[in-house]
C-alpha cells in the first residue's frame, strides 16, 4: 500500500507552536523522520488556517521541502492557501481533500486541474456520509463526473469513503471495508485512500489504538485499497506493509475468511483474531474486547 504520513498537523501543539513561531526545526525533524521510515507522500494539514493562509501555507511547505524530497498532499479547506502551497510544490502534489459539497466541488477541484495535482475526494455532502458501502460509491458518481468535465481524468482521482472512529459507529468501518471491495466494479481506475488512524481516535485507549490501526491496514491491504494515511512511527504497521511478519498476516487473512479458534494461539496472535472480529462487526466493540 502506498504510505502517506499524517504526523505534520496543525492539531499538534508541536506543530501548531512550529508554524505560530516560525520555527522549522519541529516540522523538518517530523519531515526527514517519516521519509527514513518510508513514506511515499507526507500530508501537511493545514486546517482551516485563518490567518495569513498563503503565507504560511508556503512557510511550510518550503520547510518541508528543504529536507525531503517527497510529494506531499496539501491538507487544508481554504482555497487561498491551497493553491498557494500547489504554486510552489517541487513534485506533483495531492490535494487532500475536495468533498461532495458545492462548495468542495466549486472551490478545490479547479485546482486540481489548474496545476496539476491529484485530488483525494471524501465522499461527503451536504447531507452527510452515505450509511451503506453501495449508497458511498453511488454517491460519489456525479462528483467524478463534474470533476472530469474539468479536465481531471478519474486515474487522477482518489476517493475516500470515510472511516469514523469505531466507538461511536462501529457498523460504519465494516461498510468502508465493503466500499473498498466494490468501487472498482463501480468506477474503475480509481485510487482508495482514507485516515487509518481514525479509526481509533475519539476515545479509545491509547494502548489499543495500534492493534485496531494495525488490523484494519492489514484488512484493506487484502483488499487492495490504494494508499492509507498512517502514523509512520508506528513500525509494526509497516512491517505489515512488507508481509511481516508473515505468520500474523496469514493469520489476519485466515481470520477475514471465517471464524478461526485462537485457544491454541499465543496472545499476540490472537489479539489480531480478535480484532479482525470486531472490525468486521462480528463481536461487539468494548475497550475490553481484547480480553473476551
Amino acid at each position: 500500500m502506498i504510505l502517506i504520513g499524517e504526523n505534520i498537523h496543525t492539531l499538534s501543539k508541536k506543530i501548531s507552536s512550529a508554524i505560530e513561531n516560525r520555527d522549522p526545526g519541529p516540522i523538518r525533524t517530523l519531515s526527514s523522520q517519516q521519509a527514513e521510515a518510508g513514506a511515499h507522500y507526507l500530508d501537511i494539514n493545514l486546517g482551516p488556517l485563518q490567518d495569513k493562509p498563503a503565507e504560511t501555507a508556503q512557510w511550510v511547505v518550503r520547510t518541508v521541502q528543504e529536507v525531503v524530497d517527497l510529494p506531499l498532499c496539501i491538507d487544508t479547506p481554504n482555497p487561498v492557501a491551497l493553491e498557494a502551497a500547489l504554486e510552489i510544490c517541487t513534485k506533483r502534489a495531492v490535494i487532500n481533500s475536495a468533498n461532495c459539497t458545492q462548495e468542495g466541488k466549486e472551490k478545490i477541484l479547479p485546482l486540481a486541474a489548474k496545476y496539476p495535482a491529484d485530488v483525494i475526494i471524501l465522499i461527503f455532502s451536504e447531507t452527510g456520509v452515505p450509511p451503506t458501502a453501495d449508497e458511498r460509491a453511488e454517491s460519489i458518481l456525479e462528483t467524478i463526473d463534474y470533476a472530469n468535465d474539468l479536465g481531471i481524468p478519474t486515474e487522477n482521482i482518489w476517493l475516500d469513503a470515510v472511516i469514523y472512529p469505531i466507538i461511536t459507529n462501529q457498523d460504519q468501518v465494516k461498510e468502508y471495508i465493503e466500499f473498498v471491495k466494490i468501487i472498482e466494479d463501480v468506477v474503475p481506475g480509481t485510487k482508495t485512500v482514507t485516515g487509518i488512524s481514525n479509526v481509533s481516535s475519539c476515545g479509545v485507549p491509547s494502548d489499543l489504538r495500534p492493534i485496531l490501526n494495525q488490523t484494519l491496514f492489514a484488512i484493506l491491504d487484502r483488499y487492495n485499497q490504494y494508499a492509507g494515511i498512517v502514523d509512520m512511527r508506528d513500525r509494526d504497521l509497516l512491517r505489515l506493509n512488507q508481509g511481516e511478519p508473515s505468520h500474523i498476516v496469514e493469520l489476519i487473512h485466515r481470520a477475514m475468511e471465517g471464524e478461526v479458534d485462537v485457544s491454541s494461539f499465543s496472545k499476540e496472535a490472537a489479539r489480531y483474531v480478535k480484532t479482525v472480529n470486531v472490525l468486521l462487526g462480528r463481536e461487539i466493540f468494548s475497550s475490553s474486547w481484547l480480553d473476551m
